[in-house]
């Protein structure tokens, strides 16, 4: 299988199933075909049917493949465990019935570390009693995906959340086994952290199974660094661009997946407003020509 490039509804707005923000899921199925992907995500379960025959009558319909889900739920609150557990449990009965492969597994934005999204220097970190209770809830989930339902499951850091920046990445990959957990890595939310997303692709493609391209304007980035600004209100000021318009260095990204020999999916989030000021139609298309532009 070559590298194929697909897309989520998180790029239409969709971040949580409940939102009455959303837009129709039939029309996020639509226009993520009508923009030149032959995939998509779950998005937040719920937020398309849990029917199994509707849902598949439906990606026939538009042609598409389902190619994994994420449970962006808070890992790191023990009293929302069962919010977690019921999440990801959803998550995989639904990729497994339309034969997705990927468990994309994310701390939900924490009250605690949200002021200090791109901070690192700042963050609040975990005692070692919280820290290795978190670390063994994602590792409960991860096996769960893993072993139960035979799913590549991977770990995403994401702005906002005690799993955020490079180091807490990478201390967590030396806690969980390899052989249940690899990394779905995102290029936009370690730029936000204020890492390098293309040097921690260099020291670790070995374990990265799947990849979110997300590009970032390093302007909205800088200001909304400086300012605390919440990570929704980011995204509607435009915090994650068009891709190839910001700091991610994306010719450099596809040069390492081709070095590694990199097969399957990457996924386009380029997450916004559900009632934003662009199109999400126009800049999926604009997304999809050019990661083509640039050979993918």
């Amino acid at each position: 299988m070559a590298i194929e490039i697909g897309n989520a509804p998180c790029s239409w707005g969709v971040e949580f199933a409940d939102d009455p923000r959303n837009p129709p899921w039939r029309r996020v199925l639509a226009e993520c075909k009508e923009a030149g992907f032959n995939g998509i995500e779950l998005g937040p379960v719920g937020f398309m049917p849990e029917d199994p025959a509707e849902l598949g009558e439906a990606l026939d319909e538009f042609q598409l493949t389902l190619i994994g889900g994420v449970v962006f739920r808070p890992f790191h609150d023990p009293a929302k465990w069962d919010d977690v557990l019921d999440g990801a449990v959803r998550t995989c009965k639904a990729l497994v019935a339309h034969g997705a492969r990927h468990l994309v597994l994310i701390d939900a934005i924490s009250a605690r570390r949200a002021p200090t999204a791109g901070r690192p220097g700042e963050a609040e970190q975990m005692d070692p009693a919280e820290w290795a209770a978190f670390v063994d809830r994602f590792q409960t989930i991860a096996r769960m995906g893993a072993e139960e339902y035979g799913l590549t499951v991977g770990i995403h850091a994401h702005a906002a959340g005690f799993m955020d920046f490079e180091p807490e990445l990478e201390r967590l990959l030396g806690e969980i086994d390899e052989g249940i957990l690899k990394i779905c890595f995102d290029t936009g939310h370690h730029s936000y952290a204020g890492y390098d997303p293309v040097a921690f692709m260099q020291r670790h493609m070995g374990r990265i199974s799947y990849m979110h391209f997300k590009d970032i304007d390093p302007k909205v980035k800088a200001w909304a660094v400086e300012n605390r600004i919440g990570f929704y209100d980011a995204c509607a000021e435009g915090i994650f661009c068009k891709l190839g318009l910001g700091d991610v260095d994306f010719p450099s990204v596809r040069q390492i997946l081709l070095d590694h020999g990199f097969e399957g999916w990457c996924t386009v989030e380029q997450d916004c407003d559900p009632q934003g000021r662009t199109s999400p139609l126009e800049d999926n298309s604009h997304n999809g020509k050019y990661l083509k532009s640039i050979g993918f």
